[in-house]
């Protein structure tokens, strides 16, 4: 298949998943929070949150073995691509059984001592989090599997376990309100049982699928060239990622310290909508990365730049669609979705978190442009710091007295500025010419997130009728469709989609 046609099917496939897995991932949220209630809600955000963390160190996995398998693919070497897999298998047990062990040695340290939690439910805390564990350990163990799927472009198969992990948890979401022993308990356990099952889901299609890939490791394969080209790349994925999630674990555990349990009921279901939009994304991402990848493998990177500028220009234009409307919206989408059960701060925090999100996108696809070429630490470190180093400045804005406003003011002013700091920087290493990335992507993006906040807000203000979103989230996403179509989009791109949907 072609390349350009492959993307088009995946982005399709992952963008179905998307609107299906955000519909059931709200509605789960609104029917555990209800089932939990705001305290119990809160631990499992707080305590599961400090585990959950480290899965950006999952992530980081992932990343690193799909950026040299989909390499190896580009130069088309088997033997180089076998090796690639037995040695990141054989690194993901390793690094998996380290963290077990240290975080379960930290179990009475955290739930006593350091997280402010109900003095009646520090023990079921404590339980909770060693299930949290138990997920982190079965996460972390999928990622080659995943990542060789994502590698090898097969992202309808990754859109149906991801699709069926969405309906199983929508249906233990349902069930809790019939169960009656400890329901944090219960339903932490149970989605324990749906992580075991999405691995078992990952790996067995790929042993049949996938030539490279083996779960028996031989010691005579396992090559320290192999083995430190993936730590070193996977050791500054993990500091970047690890920065992302430090600085949202760090913020939700100063928040906690300075405003108790509820405030993280409020910021843990923000990072649930987060997470559900980010579905959107990922429908771009997934679809073109291995492409940029296989690019760079083949010495083409004038064709990984301009994948990469592509892979930029479309997710933020999907992202906008998909978050403006929502933004505008979000405190009626909040009191239906939650049943007017609304936690303190929840509206603030999910619109200041999609912003943040949206800036961040805007040069995303440089980010993908720098994995490809394989020059990761020194901008791990420019890029990544700042945003760890927000954590610092909630603290003390919080022991001055400043509100969440302002700290979520600081959030997109941070995010806006490492955003933008990805353009020289990629100039510098990759000879991206700024000036053309500045008005061939984010100038034509401008019109369409204009459109879309001048129709929103209009519809805001126009449409009283209970649930009047219904109404105006649609309106505004055609506008923002239209102006996309005939503004954002240039006559090379609109032909391409034409002749798509003709030739289908």
């Amino acid at each position: 298949m072609e390349p350009s046609r492959r993307i088009v099917y995946n982005t399709i496939a992952q963008y179905i998943k998307a609107i299906i897995n955000i519909v059931l991932a709200l509605y789960s949220t609104r029917l555990v929070l209800e089932a939990l209630q705001v305290s119990d809600y809160g631990i499992y955000s707080l305590v599961g949150g400090v585990v959950s963390m480290l899965g950006f160190i999952t992530n980081a996995l992932i990343i690193t073995t799909q950026r040299y398998i989909s390499f190896y693919c580009g130069k088309g070497n088997l033997e180089e691509l076998k090796q690639v897999f037995t040695n990141s298998y054989f690194l993901h047990w390793i690094i998996s059984i380290i963290l077990c062990i240290i975080l379960l040695s930290l179990t009475k340290w955290l739930t006593y001592d350091i997280l402010n939690i109900p003095l009646d439910r520090k023990e079921t805390a404590a339980e909770v989090y060693v299930l949290v564990v138990v997920m982190l350990f079965l996460t972390i163990l999928s990622s080659p599997f995943k990542a060789l799927f994502i590698a090898h472009e097969n992202i309808i198969y990754i859109s149906i376990v991801e699709t069926i992990d969405a309906i199983v948890k929508f249906l233990l979401a349902l069930s809790l309100i019939y169960v009656q022993s400890d329901k944090l308990l219960t339903y932490t356990i149970m989605t324990t049982g749906i992580i075991l099952l999405n691995l078992f889901a990952f790996a067995i299609y790929a042993l049949f699928r996938f030539k490279e890939c083996s779960i028996s490791i031989h010691f005579q394969h396992i090559n320290k060239t192999s083995l430190r080209q993936l730590i070193g790349f996977a050791g500054w994925t993990t500091y970047g990622m690890g920065a992302i999630a430090g600085r949202n674990q760090g913020t939700a555990i100063a928040l906690n310290h300075f405003m108790g349990t509820a405030i993280n009921a409020s910021y843990g279901i923000a990072f649930q909508i987060y997470g559900a939009i980010a579905f959107v994304v990922t429908s771009v991402i997934n679809a073109m990365n291995p492409q940029i990848m296989k690019a760079e493998g083949k010495g083409d990177r004038e064709g990984m730049l301009k994948l990469a500028c592509m892979e930029s220009k479309y997710s933020t234009l999907l992202l906008a669609i998909a978050t403006i409307p929502i933004i505008i919206e979000m405190p009626s989408i909040l009191e239906m979705w939650l049943n007017h059960n609304v936690p303190p701060y929840t509206s603030t925090f999910c619109r200041f978190i999609l912003i943040g999100f949206l800036f961040d996108q805007v040069t995303l696809g440089l980010h993908s442009a720098n994995q490809a070429i394989g020059n990761i630490r020194n901008y791990s470190i420019i890029i990544y710091t700042p945003k760890l180093l927000f954590v610092l400045l909630v603290w003390l804005l919080l022991s001055k007295g400043f509100t969440v406003i302002h700290i979520m003011i600081a959030y997109i002013a941070v995010e806006l500025t490492v955003a933008l700091i990805r353009i020289p920087y990629l100039s510098h290493i990759a000879n991206l010419n700024g000036q053309k990335y500045i008005s061939e992507v984010i100038i034509p993006l401008i019109p369409a997130c204009l459109i879309l906040i001048f129709t929103g807000t209009i519809c805001n203000h126009i449409i009283r009728m209970p649930f009047s979103f219904i109404f105006s989230i649609p309106i505004t996403i055609i506008s923002g469709i239209a102006v996309s179509w005939f503004i954002s989009l240039n006559k090379e791109e609109r032909n391409f989609i034409i002749h798509f949907i003709r030739r289908k």
